[in-house]
């Protein structure tokens, strides 16, 4: 075979292999994937702040579920389960036993393909929202399964109290490093000069109060909880209008450690469950009276709505529910409401966590008393 022929036929070839990755490329679509909308913006979030002066809203989370053309996928179930950041013992947050734990998981019916709630976050980071999305009618579409991630920065408040503190302790250094290295008068008998001494006892008593506050502070969280043991509705259960509505699950939870909630409505005539209804459920804190969760929807096809959630605070939570029936239901009736008083019980953070911070703390002091202490020998070899 010629050069020519030869040289033709691999040209031919890399023509034929160009044309055919390109009608490949065109003939495949794009795929079904899905949307995660905030209200406010990710830039305007924080997180949550036990000290806030002004009443504080959880975030309005959307999670949309739509295929290649950017429409949404309906008559769908969306299971949801939100992962907080992972632990960093170095640099921990608000809430280190909620580091690295799951926040909450439910399974919801989306008819038109979307899943919207309130949600408080508690602490910075990285937030992982693991999502499956399949059809409620078989072979409708291809199941989705995706990992969304939601970054929550430090309330800029924790870098402005941070500084302060440093600034204090610091100075406190500072003071100790300048008294120290001044000319000392040790008088006979003494082991060390008189305001050093006085220094020295004064640190002593700083060290003291701080290791009081370590050891104490676990009995404070117990007591935390203790004090505020509120009377539970233990039926849980509302008769009205030939319907019963039932809150399931547990009625007490722990801080780091998701509670399993639920609601069940039946009709008393058939002992069938009841379908064409609306739950609107909320969950408050009592102490404060803010909203950690908040959802909407409709319960599956036996009657039900069931979520786990994290009481990441340590005080006591109402579940409210209201049931009423949809516009379009046959059966109306009167709104149905429930209640329940769930008891947390707080978890103190880490022997290791409370010393890490103290260590933080020791090291600013530090850091003054050589800065003080290097400017008064300077000062004084000087003269």
């Amino acid at each position: 075979m010629s050069k020519f022929k030869f040289s033709a036929l691999i040209s031919f070839a890399c023509l034929m292999s160009v044309v055919l990755y390109s009608l490949i490329g065109f003939s495949q679509s794009p795929q079904p994937t899905i949307r995660l909308t905030t209200e406010p913006p990710v830039n305007q979030i924080s997180p949550f702040e036990a000290e806030a002066t002004s009443p504080q809203s959880p975030v309005k989370l959307k999670l949309q579920a739509v295929d290649g053309a950017g429409k949404p996928l309906e008559n769908a179930k969306i299971n949801l389960k939100i992962l907080t950041p992972s632990k960093n013992p170095w640099f921990t947050t608000d809430f280190p036993i909620v580091e690295g734990t799951k926040l909450l998981e439910m399974t919801a019916n989306a008819p038109k393909g979307e899943l919207q709630w309130q949600q408080m976050l508690p602490i910075r980071g990285k937030y992982h929202f693991q999502v499956n999305v399949t059809p409620d009618v078989a072979n409708a579409f291809n199941p989705i399964e995706q990992t969304l991630t939601l970054s929550v920065p430090e309330n800029w408040v924790k870098f402005r109290n941070f500084g302060i503190l440093a600034v204090i302790l610091l100075v406190v250094g500072f003071g100790g490093g300048w008294v120290i290295g001044g000319q000392q008068n040790i008088q006979p008998g003494e082991i060390a000069p008189e305001r050093v001494r006085l220094l020295l006892s004064g640190a002593m008593i700083v060290a003291i109060i701080a290791m009081l506050v370590i050891n104490l502070s676990p009995k404070v969280a117990h007591s935390h909880t203790v004090q505020h043991t509120l009377s539970i509705n233990d039926s849980g259960v509302v008769e009205q209008g030939g319907l019963q509505a039932q809150i399931l699950g547990d009625k007490s939870a722990s801080v780091g450690q998701t509670a399993t909630l639920g609601v069940k409505v039946i009709d008393q005539k058939t002992n069938q469950p009841v379908k064409d209804i609306l739950l609107n459920i909320k969950t408050t804190q009592l102490e404060d009276g803010w909203a950690a969760f908040v959802y909407k929807g409709i319960p599956d096809a036996t009657g039900q709505f069931t979520w786990q959630q994290q009481f990441f605070d340590g005080a006591p939570h109402k579940v409210e529910i209201e049931v009423s029936p949809l516009a379009n239901a046959i059966s109306q009736f009167s709104p149905l409401r429930l209640e329940r008083e769930i008891e947390v019980e707080g978890i103190a953070p880490p022997l290791t966590t409370r010393f890490i911070a103290l260590g933080y703390m020791t090291l600013i002091v530090i850091i003054g008393l050589f800065i003080g202490l290097g400017l008064r020998r300077n000062l004084a070899t000087q003269n």
